[in-house]
């Protein structure tokens, strides 16, 4: 299991459209994927989930991955915050 500290670099947060690019992203991996954020845990691959979080520029957040790609799911769930 890795866990990887982000933050969220989203001007306005995540919202629809970023929470779908983040589960399809998370979703290529065959690791499970969680967020920790505010005392939950959510799995990255769940789009009803993903939005429960309202996550806002800024926060800081930990990505959990747990599997056989673990590392490359790591980085990628990573790239995502920093990049999109």
């Amino acid at each position: 299991m890795i866990e990887t500290p982000v933050v969220v670099r989203h001007e306005n947060g995540l919202d629809g459209r970023p929470i779908a690019l983040l589960v399809q992203e998370a979703s290529q991996y065959v690791s499970k994927i969680f967020i920790l954020a505010d005392n939950k845990k959510i799995n990255a691959k769940s789009i009803m989930g993903m939005m429960s979080l309202s996550l806002t520029e800024g926060e800081h957040v930990t990505v959990l991955t747990d599997g056989e790609d673990e590392e490359k799911a790591a980085e990628g769930i990573k790239t995502f915050f920093l990049h999109n």
